[in-house]
Order: C-alpha cells, then structure tokens, then sequence
C-alpha cells in the first residue's frame, strides 16, 4: 500500500515528551503565580509593624514582582522546551533501539535472508518478548522453506523417473518394429500407474498441508477395522496376520483423511514386514484428552536414527523395502502432515525385538485443539 509519509515514532515520543514536561512547567509556575497573587501585597497596602519593635516589614510590592516573574517564567519555559526536546529525543531512541533491531531483521527476511537472528539481551519485557517471538517465527520460515526445497527437488526426482522410463520405451518402440507391443504396452501401464499413485500422492499432502478440510465426529476404531478389511488381501499375500483390537476412539476430523492416515500406517506395516510369518497389530483406545491410534508390526531391527527419518517425504529406508508394493516413499509423510493437521502428534519407535511402533494421538472429541492457518 502506497502511503504519505508521516512523522517517525521518534520524533513523536519526543515532541509527546516535551510537552509533557513543558505542561507540567507551566502548571508548576501557575501555581507559583497563584501563590503570588494572593499572599504579596499590593501597593497601596499599609505596611505592617511588628509587635513590641519598631521594624516595618516592607517588602516588593505586586507591580515590582510581576515585573521579574514574567521574564524569568518565559526563561524557564524555554529552558524547559529545549531540554524536554533534547532529553525526550534521547530517551526516544534509547526505547526504540530494540524496535530498530526487529525491523532490520524484518527487512532481512523481506530481501531473503532467514538466516538472521536478533537475540536481544537484557530483563524479559514486552520488547523482548517480541524480538523471541520474531526469531521463532523466523527460525520456522526458515526450517518450512528448506524443507520445502528438498520436497520440491524431490518429487521433481520422482516424477522425472517415470517419464524417463516411459520416453525409453516408446524409443525402443520406435528404433525395434518387431518389439513386442504387449510386452510394451504392460511397461508403460505400469510406469504411468506409479506415476498416477505418486501424483495423487502429492496432491493428498498438499490438502493436508493446507488444512482444507470440514471436521466431523470420527471413530479410530472404525478407521482401523476399515482399513484392515481393505488391505487384508494384501495382507494374506505376504503372508501377515493382521490383529485390530482396542476400544473407541472418538475424535474430529476428516473422514477421509483420517481413513487415509490409517490406511497408509497399516499398508507400511504389512509391506514392510518379515519375508514370512510376520505380524500387525492395530490398536485404539483412548487417554485423557486424548484419542490414540498405534499400528505395531515384526520386521529388522532399526536403528533410533534411521527411524526418526522416516517421516520425511521420499525416505523409505532401503533395507527394509520390498521390491513390489514399495509405494512412492509418502506414505508416512502424508501421514505426519494428516496428524499436524488435525492438532495431534505422529511418534515412531523402534521394536526390541524388530519392526517399529507409530503411535498416533489425536485431540479426544470435546477437546478443542488449535487450529493452523
């Protein structure tokens, strides 16, 4: 917005502190002046003996007082003037030194530069209150825009992969007439597909991200059993026994995305699992204030470091993906950013005994929990 200039805070503190310094001078001097007027005599007053000595108490009249009050007033007042103007401008910018500070670091992060801190000193007060609060705030931005460059470079990665693959084979196609186009024909569908789940992928953490979603009464319980149902075919394929017990787990959210959210930490568990005779436990239940969601399963032994990675978009942890089902490495970053946005926390644990446990709680219905923008 386009704006006329005005004047700076600075010079306003100033000129709000002289005049408050020459307003209390002058009611300062007319109390004076009112003392004046009613106790110094006059004139034609008599003049007053003392009782028992002859002394005359004499004294300047009203006239004579009044004739050097008023040039000393105007004297004081100017004085006043000067110094509250000189005085209030210093005080002006000793107060506004920190506001100084944020909003060179504000023009810092405008030009592009998150890296800046401010980290005031001194007492805790309402300034550095908000200088704390701006290095959170840019701390965050800084973190979300890195983290969004490595998704973008990432998922330009992934979307590259099948296309490459798709232009391979229509060149083979075209250099070999006698290629077999069933065989052909197979590859692309299966490249197109994958990119397709990878798309459609993206697109679902997107609409997380963005919390654009009407929230409803939700059951994790009913989650768990639908989503178990659905990936038990799966499930029998490798060779998984999947056991859902626990009881109702009331929440509010999307159906959907919450449908989603459970579907992807249980397809995960199943696809990576033993090679046979492995186990996936779906749990729900309910603490205070809080509605809880944990899909447990058998697997490798992992490593605290590698399974705190695991959330990031495109991670998979290679050596415990199968080469079929392996998915398009979103499945617990959707899942992540399905939790934040329904105010609950997502947290990863290895299993003693191999596997990993993901525990998913929500804010119990009737609990208010915040809202993101």
């Amino acid at each position: 917005m386009n704006r006329r200039p005005g004047l700076s805070a600075r010079l306003k503190l100033t000129v709000s502190y002289a005049g408050f310094l020459l307003l209390a001078g002058t009611l300062l001097l007319a109390v004076m002046w009112i003392f004046v007027l009613r106790w110094v005599p006059t004139i034609n007053d008599p003049p007053r003996e003392a009782e028992g000595d002859a002394v005359i108490i004499t004294g300047p009249d009203r006239a004579q007082l009044m004739s050097g009050f008023i040039p000393a007033t105007a004297a004081a007042l100017a004085f006043l003037l000067v110094f509250g103007l000189l005085g209030g401008w210093i005080l002006a910018g000793r107060m506004l030194a920190p506001l100084t500070r944020i909003a060179d670091a504000a023009r810092l992060a405008s030009d592009g530069s998150l890296s800046h801190r401010i980290r005031m000193e001194g007492p805790r007060d309402e300034f550095r209150e908000l200088a704390d609060g701006f290095d959170t705030m840019l701390e965050q931005l800084e973190s979300h825009v890195a983290e969004q460059q490595r998704f973008a470079a990432n998922a330009s990665h992934e979307l590259r992969t099948p296309l490459a693959i798709s232009k391979a084979l229509l060149d083979v196609a075209r250099t070999d007439p006698d290629h077999d186009v069933g065989e052909l024909v197979d590859r692309l569908r299966a490249v197109n597909a994958r990119a397709i789940d990878l798309t459609e992928a993206l697109l679902l953490l997107s609409r997380a991200d963005q919390r654009s979603f009407d929230r409803e009464h939700v059951d994790l319980s009913l989650m768990a059993e639908e989503a178990t149902e659905t990936l038990l075919p799966l499930a029998e394929k490798h060779g998984v026994t999947v056991e859902t017990r626990g009881d109702a787990a009331p929440t509010v959210g999307s159906p959907s995305l919450l449908l989603q959210l459970t579907t992807n930490l249980v397809h995960n568990a199943i696809v990576h699992n033993l090679s046979e005779r492995g186990t996936v436990w779906v749990g729900t239940g309910v603490r205070p204030g809080t509605a809880v969601l944990t899909v447990e399963n058998t697997g490798e032994r992992l490593t605290p470091e590698l399974v705190s990675t695991l959330t990031e978009p495109f991670r998979r942890g290679t050596e415990r993906v199968r080469t079929d089902h392996a998915g398009v490495g979103l499945g617990l970053a959707i899942a992540q950013s399905i939790t934040r946005a329904h105010g609950g926390t997502l947290g990863l644990a290895p299993r003693p005994d191999g596997g990993i446990r993901v525990t998913v709680a929500l804010p119990a219905r009737g609990v208010r929990h915040p809202r993101h923008s």
